[in-house]
C-alpha cells in the first residue's frame, strides 16, 4: 500500500515538472517556471492570448491542495543607479486573498545572481503595489532606482495558497524611465484645549489664529483637536452634536479657502436621533472633503449615547492620500492597519489623550507619517515618522509644529526592506477585513 501511494505521488511530481518544461518550451524567451518544492508545485501555463484584450498571459492553476505555491520568473537587464518602472495586469478566480496569493518580485541581482548593497544593507525584494481594477483586471506597479551594482533584476510571479484558485499575469514589463520627484507635503499639528468657552461656536473661534500661525508656515495639512466644539464647554456629547456638513464646516471651511490648506477637526455630529464622534475634513476650496465616525468607543462615550462608526474612509487630497481615526482607535490596531490598507500615507489622529508609544507603534506597523493633536499631558501634540520617531513634538498650550515630509521616499528596513509594501503580503488575513 505505502509504495502504491509513493508510485502516485512520484507520477504526480513527474506529470507537474513535465507541464512546467512544456508552458517554458512554449512561453517566451527567459521565462521560466518555478516552486519552494516540487511536491507543492502548481500548474503553468502560457497563454498566447490569454491576457487583456488578447494579450499573452502567463497563468498558474492550483489544485484542491492547501499549499501550492509556484511563480513564473524571468531575469531583465537593468543599470544600476537608474531608474525602472514594473507594470504588470493580474486577474484572479477563486482567489479569496489575491493580495497575499498573488504577489509579484523584483529581486536585484549581480551577474553572478547574487543579492547586491542596498540603500542600508543588502538590497531585499521589492512588492509593486496594487492599483486600478477595469473588467478584472488589476494593475500591480512601482518604479524603483536599481542599486549601484544591480545588473539584473529577476521578476517573479508568484501564486500561492489558494486551492482551486487560478491567476493570469499580463502585459509583464520592466522599463527604464525618469526619476520620480519629490511629493513634498508641510504637516501641521495644533496643542490647544479650549477653555472658557460655552458654545461650540465660541470654541472654534478660538482656533483661527493658531491656523493663520499654520498658514504662515505654508502648512498644508492642520490637525485639531478631538471634539473641538465640545471641550471646555460643559455641554453634553448630544447638546454639542450638529449635523456634517453643518456649522462648523461652514466656519472652518471659510478658514482653510482663506489660507489655501486642508484642515481635520474633531466635533460632535448629529444624524437623526443618532450622535456620532466625529472628525471630519475640509479642503482648501472650503467644502467639506469627507469625515470619519469613531469606530472604537470607551465606555465614557458609550454611556453618554454616543454611537461608533462603521467605516474606514481614505481621502485623495492634492499632496497624496489620508486617513482619520479618533482617540481610543489608537489603542486597537485594527483601525490604523485598515486605514493603511485603503492607502493611507498620512493619519490624523485628534485626541482628547492617550499612550505616544501607541502612536509609534501604529505609524511603524503600517508605514505612514502620523500627525496627532492632544490636550492631555501624558500624548503628545506632534507628527510621528514611519520609522516611530517624533519629528517634532510638543505639551505647549498654544504651540503649532509644521514638519515637512516627501511621501516619495521609500524607508527601507535593515534586513526587512520596504516594509510598505511588503507588510499587506504577509499580514494575517483574519481580524482585520480585507
Amino acid at each position: 500500500m505505502r509504495w502504491a501511494i509513493l508510485l502516485v505521488l512520484l507520477t504526480s511530481l513527474i506529470m507537474q515538472v513535465s507541464n512546467s518544461r512544456a508552458a517554458e518550451d512554449s512561453a517566451p524567451d527567459g521565462w521560466t517556471c518555478g516552486a519552494p518544492r516540487d511536491e507543492i508545485r502548481p500548474d503553468f501555463v502560457y497563454e498566447p492570448e490569454g491576457g487583456q484584450n488578447g494579450s499573452p498571459a502567463w497563468a498558474i492553476i492550483a489544485d484542491d491542495r492547501p499549499a501550492l505555491d509556484g511563480y513564473w520568473q524571468k531575469a531583465f537587464r537593468v543599470v544600476g543607479g537608474q531608474h525602472y518602472r514594473f507594470r504588470a495586469l493580474r486577474r484572479v478566480e477563486n482567489v479569496a486573498h489575491p493580495v497575499r496569493s498573488a504577489v509579484v518580485t523584483v529581486t536585484w541581482q549581480d551577474d553572478r545572481g547574487k543579492l547586491v548593497p542596498g540603500e542600508v544593507d543588502m538590497a531585499q525584494p521589492e512588492f509593486p503595489r496594487e492599483g486600478s481594477s477595469v473588467d478584472g483586471w488589476t494593475e500591480v506597479a512601482d518604479t524603483y532606482q536599481a542599486p549601484a551594482k544591480a545588473t539584473q533584476a529577476v521578476v517573479r510571479l508568484h501564486f500561492r495558497w489558494a486551492p482551486r484558485g487560478t491567476v493570469r499575469w499580463s502585459e509583464v514589463a520592466l522599463e527604464k524611465v525618469s526619476p520620480p520627484g519629490p511629493r513634498m507635503v508641510r504637516l501641521a499639528a495644533v496643542h490647544f484645549r479650549p477653555r472658557g468657552g460655552k458654545t461650540p461656536e465660541e470654541n472654534r473661534q478660538m482656533f483661527a489664529p493658531l491656523v493663520a500661525k499654520a498658514a504662515a508656515e505654508r502648512a498644508d495639512l492642520v490637525c485639531l483637536g478631538e471634539a473641538v466644539t465640545l471641550c471646555g464647554t460643559g455641554l453634553t456629547y448630544a447638546e454639542a452634536a450638529e449635523p456634517v456638513p453643518g456649522p462648523s464646516t461652514e466656519y472652518f471651511g471659510r478658514l482653510t479657502k482663506e489660507h489655501n490648506l486642508y484642515l481635520v477637526a474633531g466635533l460632535l455630529e448629529r444624524e437623526g436621533s443618532v450622535v456620532y464622534n466625529t472628525a471630519v475634513l475640509v479642503g482648501p476650496d472650503g467644502q467639506l472633503v469627507g469625515k470619519y465616525r469613531k469606530v472604537c468607543l470607551p465606555r465614557e462615550e458609550i454611556d453618554g449615547g454616543v454611537a461608533p462608526g462603521a467605516e474606514y474612509p481614505v481621502f485623495d487630497t492634492r499632496f497624496g492620500r489620508l486617513g482619520i481615526m479618533i482617540c481610543w482607535d489608537l489603542e486597537f490596531p485594527e483601525v490604523a492597519r485598515n486605514l493603511a490598507l485603503g492607502g493611507a500615507e498620512v493619519i490624523a489622529l485628534p485626541i482628547w489623550g492617550g499612550h505616544a508609544l501607541l502612536a509609534q507603534a501604529r505609524a511603524i506597523e503600517n508605514q505612514v507619517y502620523l500627525v496627532s493633536s492632544t490636550y492631555d499631558e501624558e500624548m503628545k501634540t506632534g507628527i510621528v515618522d514611519r520609522r516611530g520617531q517624533w519629528l517634532a513634538e510638543t505639551r505647549q498650550q498654544g504651540d503649532v509644529l509644521v514638519v515637512e515630509v516627501d511621501l516619495n521616499r521609500r524607508t527601507t528596513w535593515k534586513w526587512l526592506g520596504d516594509l510598505k509594501s511588503r507588510v499587506p503580503r504577509e499580514r494575517p488575513v483574519t481580524g482585520f477585513g480585507d
